[in-house]
């Protein structure tokens, strides 16, 4: 017998069923909740409340467990590309090496942007955030490409946009860096990977050639990887809620992107920095921003430290912190900023007051040192996350069509004035 939960209102009791997951996940199916009783839920920040049901991601915060389509990620950052990731979250299955071929292959092929787009990068303002413009940029690829925007197409041409987007996001995000900094573009090349040819757009020039650190490539590819999906999060739910409507992909990326551009999401990484920064301007003692941390009167928090689902630890943390160590050794970087950084992550890792409350160094504490150690200025960094999460968007995207989901709709509960009559100007006090 299926299991079920009963609900008693005004002493009637209903059955709601129970739907249980692959990994024995269970939730209570409240579809036709309001229907049979005329009542609703109330969760706000939907933190208790399913969605969807998807076979993308698993992450069990507890136990510091995420699997992509059920590869532990452990194993995923250490033997795959970026693009093997990719091609796993959105068709379910890793390729095969024609299938990677192809893939590759095809956006290699689209790397370059079409040249009318150079000119929108002179309307914003110096200092824009790299953010904004990538987020308008890619909305505006709906234009070029027209015919993205017919809902009901083949999954060929569909497929094409997806390639088309894996493929020019690199090239759109260093570009808006370039033009930034006041250097001339760079353009692709297609005998790079996909990380070196994103490293070759951000640091080359036209007087010479960047040369990619093999050491810089690795730890580019797992960050990448490591921020590729992770379940129902605020921009992922964006996402697929613009989507819903039958919007185009490029429009649901691009609110995605603004989505993750919050500081309370995706700009955690650049936040540890600037952390670290007024740490340094103030001295570079790190113990007493240590003890204001732990001072309940003191509005600081440490940023960077300790996660919202990851109860005990967080997986992706563990595997780039070599990478991070790797990294400052290969580079020999002699930075106050980073010297700062790992007299914290000593304090965090020692200190009972960190191990007690489980606030350990996460994945934005190390993403931040190793973008930092590699040149990639502090506002791309939000940037590099979104670079990262882009396979996984597109396969939520893909599945949520997939999947015939009806449009995104919540509901409210009304705490406003009750009915009232329109007062005439002359009469209102």
């Amino acid at each position: 017998m299926s299991e079920t939960a009963k609900l008693i209102l005004n002493g009637k009791e209903f059955e709601l069923p129970v739907v249980t997951g692959t990994e024995n996940e269970k939730a209570i199916d409240i579809t036709k909740l309001l229907e049979t009783t005329g009542y609703m839920t109330l969760d706000s920040g939907f933190k208790n409340t399913g969605s969807t049901k998807s076979a993308i991601t698993f992450l069990d915060g507890d136990n510091g467990i995420l699997w992509y389509r059920g590869y532990p990620i452990e194993q995923l950052s250490e033997y795959a590309t970026f693009l093997e990731v990719a091609y796993l979250l959105i068709h379910g299955e890793l390729p095969s090496k024609k299938e990677l071929d192809y893939f590759s292959g095809s956006i290699s092929h689209h790397t370059l942007v079409h040249e009318d787009m150079k000119r929108f990068y002179e309307a914003y303002p110096t200092g824009a955030h790299p953010m904004g413009v990538l987020s308008s940029m890619i909305a505006s690829m709906s234009t070029f490409y027209p015919e993205s925007q017919i809902p009901m197409r083949p999954f060929k041409d569909i497929e094409m946009t997806m390639h088309r987007l894996l493929a020019k996001m690199p090239t759109l995000a260093a570009q808006a860096h370039k033009v930034n900094s006041g250097h001339p573009i760079v353009y692709p090349r297609n005998s790079y990977t996909y990380t070196q040819n994103f490293l070759h757009m951000m640091f080359a020039l036209p007087t010479n050639d960047y040369e990619v650190d093999p050491v810089v490539d690795d730890a580019l590819n797992k960050l990448l990887i490591l921020h590729a999906d992770h379940e129902q999060n605020c921009s992922t739910s964006t996402v697929r809620i613009v989507g819903s409507s039958q919007s185009n992909l490029y429009s649901s990326i691009a609110a995605g992107i603004a989505a993750l551009w919050g500081p309370l999401h995706g700009g955690a990484n650049q936040a540890v920095i600037e952390m670290l920064e007024k740490i340094k301007q103030d001295g570079g003692d790190v113990s007493k921003w240590v003890d204001k941390a732990k001072d309940k009167t003191d509005s600081f928090r440490l940023m960077g430290f300790g996660h919202r689902v990851y109860k005990n630890f967080d997986p992706r943390a563990k595997i780039i912190k070599k990478a991070c160590d790797d990294v400052l050794n290969k580079l020999g970087i002699h930075d106050p900023v980073l010297d700062i950084a790992k007299q914290l992550e000593e304090f965090a890792l020692q200190d009972e007051y960190f191990i007690e409350r489980k606030l350990y160094p996460n994945v934005d504490f190390y993403s931040g040192i190793i973008y930092r150690a590699i040149g990639i200025p502090t506002e791309m960094f939000t940037v590099m996350f979104a670079l990262g999460r882009l396979p996984g968007w597109i396969a939520q995207w893909k599945e949520m069509i997939e999947q015939g989901e009806p449009i995104g709709r919540p509901r409210q509960i009304y705490v406003g004035p009750n009915q009232r009559d329109y007062v005439p100007m002359a009469q209102r006090v």
